[in-house]
């Protein structure tokens, strides 16, 4: 559940390459339906590092580190449960990263980016969805991305019932970067 995070991120133009984030105005999330229940959890702790050029798309990156850890959802049971081996395993994975390998144009503000995702162990290639826009000095990108739990182990034994929690989760992020002065 990450974001992978999960995710899409990068910057305005060329002089903006080293941009830095923002972690006060970024946020990634993880929503999971519990027999049909919309949850969401909130990580407290990634990084991201930005370089991205709209009119140097083949030279753009990006790499998004999320300490599992972090993840809260509200309930402090449920929290650690979450962290524990069944779910994140947050012991042996500590984190979930996603590393871009690619970025397309998709449309107006939109771009598809083109990674590899890691949660558990488990490497998956996956495309976010994410838009970008500039605020001031601020480039600002957000998608959804939705993942399966069962690809990546999350959710084991006696979670492993999809009926229970549903396979799908949608990671969703905001991240906001800044030129470095």
């Amino acid at each position: 559940m990450l974001l992978a995070a999960s995710l899409a991120c990068a910057g305005f133009a060329a002089n903006l390459a080293a941009a830095q984030l923002d972690a006060g105005k970024s946020s990634v999330t993880a929503v999971a339906r519990q027999i049909g229940v919309p949850m969401e959890g909130k990580f407290k702790r990634f990084a991201a590092a930005v370089d991205f050029d709209p009119a140097r798309l083949a030279s753009s990156s990006a790499k998004v580190e999320i300490d599992v850890a972090s993840f809260e959802i509200g309930d402090a049971t449920t929290t650690k449960e979450v962290k524990g081996k069944d779910w994140f395993d947050a012991a042996r994975f500590p984190k979930a990263v996603f590393e871009s390998t690619g970025i397309r144009p998709a449309a107006a503000g939109k771009f598809d980016v083109a990674g590899k995702l890691t949660i558990k162990g488990k490497t998956v290639d996956v495309v976010v969805p994410a838009t970008y826009r500039q605020e001031g000095a601020n480039q600002v990108f957000e998608g959804v991305l939705p993942i399966k739990r069962s690809v990546f182990n999350i959710g084991e034994g006696e979670w492993k019932d999809t009926s229970v929690v549903a396979d799908e989760v949608q990671i969703k992020f905001r991240l906001v970067t800044a030129a470095k002065s």
